[in-house]
This record gives C-alpha cells, structure tokens and sequence, in this order.
C-alpha cells in the first residue's frame, strides 16, 4: 500500500475517539488515501479508496460509498480534502435543474453549495437512473439494487443494531418489578392473585425517602416458605408504560384484562405518529418490540404499531439554539395568544415551514397573519352578502373592468381557483405541509377579493349562477381553514354561513380537476439561467409554440447571440441557453 504509514497513523489516532464521538456530526474528519482505487459496478468508474476516523465499524460492512452531494459529513470530508462534489440529485428548484435533469453523463463535477443537498429530489447526472426520484426507499434506489442483484454483485439487507434493555430504575415512578427476594428461596416472582404491585401513596420523596426505605413497601412475606422477605424496590423504566398505552386507549375501562383484543385490532395500528427524531431510536423500537410479542401471544392481529411517521423539526431562538425548558429559553404563548388569537398563534407556526424542518422562532408574522384572518373573515362576509359597508366593492374598478375583461371573468377565475386550491391544499395536508395548504388558501383568497371589487352585494347574492358559486367558495374556505384556524373557522361556519352543526363534522370539500385546468399559463422566461421576462401561452400549448413565444419575448437580448439550447419546464418556465 502506497501510504500505509500514514494509514496505521491515523488508525492509531481513531482509536483515541469513541465511536459515538466519530458518529457525530461536529466532530473533525481526517483521513488518508490508501493510494488504491475501487470500481463502481454501476456506471464502472474509478472511485478512490480513502480511510476515515468519521465512517462507524458496525454500520454495515464499516466500509460505504461516500457521496458528498447527499450526505453532510462526505460532503465535509470532500470539502476538506478538495475532493469531487458531483450533483448526483438535486430539488427541482435548484439553479442547476434545468441544466442537468435530462443529462446522463458528467457534465458538473463541483458545486459550491455550503451544505449537502439532503432531501429527496430527482437524480441527476446518472446514467440510466436519471430522472427517477432520489433518496432513502425510492424509486431510483430500488432500480440500483435491483440492477446489482442482477448482476449478483449485491443484495438488499436490512441491518438490526439491537443493544441489550436495561428496564429497571431506582427510582419511584415507574412499574414496580412483581420480584421477591427470599434469604432462603432466593428470587421468587409474586404470585399472579396478587399482581399488580402497587407503589406506596405514603412515601415522602422531598425527604429523600426511597422504595428501598420504606418498610411498608419493602417488607414483605416469600410466598414460597411464608419467612421473611424484601421486595424489589428497582422499577421499570416507563418505556414499559409507553410502549403500550394507546393499546390500553382503545379500552381503557377494563378491569380483566389490558384490553380487549377485538377493539384493539379495531382501532389500530395508530394512524400518525408524530414526535421526535429521538423517539426514532428508542420509543419506537420498543413499541414494536411490545407490538410483535402481543402478537406472537394472538393478542394482536397486526404486525406494526403505526402507519406513518412524522419527526417534527426543533424550534430555535434567535441565537439559533434548540428551545427547551433545561435552557430557559422557551417562549410562552399567553402574551400572543391574548394580543392577536390562538388562531392567529396556530396558524403563524404552521406557516412557518414544514412540520419535520428546525424552524427559526420569529414573532414578526403574527401582525401579518392576524391581518390576513382578519380579511379572509372580511372575504366571507361578503362571499354571502353579510359584509355591509366593509364589503369589497368598488365601483370606479368596476367600471374599469368593464371596459376589460368584465366580472365574469373573474368569476370564472375564481372558480377555477377553487377547484384547485382545493386539490393543493388536500394534497399538502395529507403529506402534512400546511404551509405551502396555507400559501394556497391565501392565493385564492386573492382571487376571490379580485372578484369581490367587481360585483355588489346584492348581485352576486341574488344571481342564479353567481350566488350559488360565493356560497360554495365561503363553504369552501372555511373548510380548508378549519384544521389551522378552528376556533375562527367554527365561528363563521355559524354566524356568517348560518349553519347549526359544527364545521369540524363536515365532510372535506371535494374538486374537479377538469376545473381547475386554466385556460392560459404564464411563464417566466430565463436567459442563461437568469429571469429576463415573462410570456402568457394557452395552457395545453405545444412546445414549439412555447419556445418561440420565449425566443420573441428576449429577441432584444439575444439579437447577437447564437441559441444554443432552449428548454421548456412545462407550466413553469422556458431557459434560452445562448452565448
């Protein structure tokens, strides 16, 4: 080996660090390369052998395929060393896209990003796999495997990093161990007819009192020789509790048993779990454990305890540290919950960013989107002819209007934004992202203002066709609110739509597709990358016609220029490649 020196040098040198040090994402990488090359059985490249003190004996074989466009400590490494960084997957929004999204070959090998592309998106510069969706359990990394089984080069296996549980706790909380310990007997377990074990009401744990010195707990006779005994005074730890209660949720008032199997398998496996990542490791591992063995014992039909998964992001000051009580740094609601809402609280965290994303707390958009429930309510009043002298309507841009494109036009506007903020939002909220769900009330919120500033009160309610479509368009929007703004949404469900029963036992509104199509798309036109303009196009255009729509929007910019390439992002935007 060329650089074996160096290599048992830095051998010696890792192993003063702990793996769970080297795991870690701060610590500083080194390494050496060995002088040796490997070749990738997918698109048969050299690829560098290097030895790390960051990559973990037991994951896997202890030796991985870095790749430092999609991890952050390969992308650190790589940084470090001055090693490639080849955008093998990129987020259909990021500047290179559109360059390298049909693009099989090598045509990018450094990036200057300042992190590691982390999240799902679309592989790039990858043979065959291009264009597939990207990342852990997806489309292209079934199809990578899937060509390597073939090639009997490699097979799927699912690791098990299982450690040993240590259950017991010296403390009082949690569940008593059913244990004796007999001088004579030795270990005896409690007999069934006394089970459960109860912990003492009586215990003075401000005076430091423990299980192990409270006699009236502790002492006790061995119901195998009847002599004097000790019980255990170790108790579990409240995993054991944990691990199995929304079990017991689906029949919390039985005496004879924990509960009964035919509601539990009822009513599960849970829906949504959703807690943090470090309920990944232990929580969740536990209740399968617990879930597996009822299930063994036929208490349980089903194999996994919840369906999906959802690991919400840590919220951070603004110093950037994670909020937690130990810190003192938590921000208590009462003071914004008694200026603008609860709602207006709610809806502002839900706007943040997406619920799995660390999000920076920000005070600043609770004016804002107490503004914004405040014209929606305005919106609805007046959608149903309730608003008075705070409706929207202007009649200088009315007349305006009529010289234009007309009301009608905006109505139809505004019904096709229904149909198709109702299919975003349901969509969105269904994968949990009730941020972008909330950017979509608010566009057709726009839409429907638009229309309002056209037509009078007594129109649009009186007309055969007009008022129908306002009152679907009300129900509509308080529907969608209903799962961020509750209290505001039940409120106008009964006071402006005039309805009895509660919103939140309404069925979610429906859509059409067919719809919500438009008839014209605009797009936003680029040169070389960069916005220079926008053209509007017939929806179901052909590409041609969307080219030279672009090519005479920049004919001014492009005049000296040779067109190298034009590509079309349908309903998005059109890139003249020209130099």
């Amino acid at each position: 080996m060329p650089n074996e020196q160096a290599v048992l040098d830095l051998i010696a040198a890792s192993a003063k660090v702990t793996a769970v040090q080297r795991a870690q994402g701060d610590h500083e990488k080194h390494g050496v390369f060995t002088g040796r090359y490997v070749v990738n059985p997918i698109n048969g490249e050299k690829v560098p052998v290097w030895v790390a003190d960051y990559v973990v004996a037991d994951y896997g074989t202890g030796a991985v395929m870095a790749v430092p466009c999609g991890d952050q400590r390969d992308f650190e490494f790589a940084k470090k060393y001055d090693l490639p960084i080849i955008p093998i997957i990129l987020e259909d929004g990021d500047p290179l896209f559109d360059q390298l999204k049909d693009e099989q070959g090598r045509v990018v090998t450094s990036v200057d990003w300042e992190a590691a592309m982390a999240a799902e998106g679309t592989l790039v510069q990858s043979g065959p796999y291009t264009g597939m969706r990207g990342g852990k359990h997806s489309e292209g990394e079934a199809a990578i495997v899937a060509e390597l089984e073939r090639q009997g080069r490699g097979r799927r296996k699912v690791e098990f990093r299982l450690r040993d549980w240590l259950i017991s706790r010296q403390r009082y909380w949690g569940n008593p161990i059913p244990a004796i310990h007999c001088p004579k007997c030795g270990v005896v377990p409690v007999p069934e007819e006394d089970l459960p074990v109860r912990l003492p009401e009586d215990i003075d744990l401000s005076a430091g009192e423990t299980l192990a010195t409270h006699e009236g707990f502790a002492k006790c006779t061995c119901p195998k020789c009847g002599g004097e005994a000790r019980r255990e005074t170790d108790t579990m730890d409240t995993f054991t509790c944990s691990s199995w209660y929304y079990m017991r949720y689906t029949d919390p008032h039985n005496d004879e048993a924990p509960f009964d199997s035919a509601k539990a398998n009822r009513w599960l496996p849970v829906d949504q779990y959703i807690g943090g990542i470090e309920h990944a490791i232990l929580h969740l591992l536990y209740s399968r454990f617990f879930t597996k063995v009822l299930r063994d014992m036929g208490l349980l039909d089903f194999d996994e305890p919840f369906t999906n998964l959802l690991c919400q992001g840590m919220v951070l000051d603004a110093h950037g540290e994670v909020m937690s009580k130990s810190k003192g740094n938590v921000v208590s609601p009462e003071e914004m919950i008694a200026e603008y809402g609860a709602d207006a609280v709610r809806a502002t965290m839900l706007f943040m960013g997406p619920p799995d994303k660390e999000k920076l707390w920000n005070e600043d958009g609770l004016a804002g989107m107490y503004k914004f429930l405040n014209r929606l309510w305005r919106i609805v009043y007046d959608l149903v002819g309730k608003a008075g002298d705070k409706t929207l309507y202007d009649a200088e841009a009315a007349a305006e209007a009529e010289a234009g494109k007309g009301a009608h036009a905006n109505a139809m506007d505004m019904k096709r934004e229904r149909h198709r903020v109702v299919g975003k939002a349901t969509a969105d909220i269904e994968r949990n992202n009730f941020n972008t769900a909330l950017a979509a009330i608010m566009e057709l919120a726009n839409t429907t203002a638009a229309f309002l500033r056209l037509k009078p009160a007594d129109h649009r309610v009186n007309c055969q066709t007009g008022g129908p479509l306002c009152r679907d368009v009300a129900e509509c929007i308080v529907k969608l609110m209903a799962p961020i703004a509750p209290h505001w949404a039940e409120e106008l469900w009964h006071d402006a739509l005039g309805n009895e029963s509660s919103v939140h036992d309404q069925p979610w509104p429906t859509f059409d597709p067919e719809q919500a199509k438009a008839d014209e798309v605009e797009l936003a036109v680029q040169l070389n990358g960069k916005v220079k303009g926008r053209v509007t196009v017939a929806a179901d255009a052909d590409e041609e016609t969307i080219k030279q729509a672009a090519l005479d929007d920049v004919a001014g910019l492009i005049a000296d220029k040779t067109v190298r390439k034009v590509i079309v992002v349908k309903g998005r935007l059109v890139n003249v490649v020209a130099n």
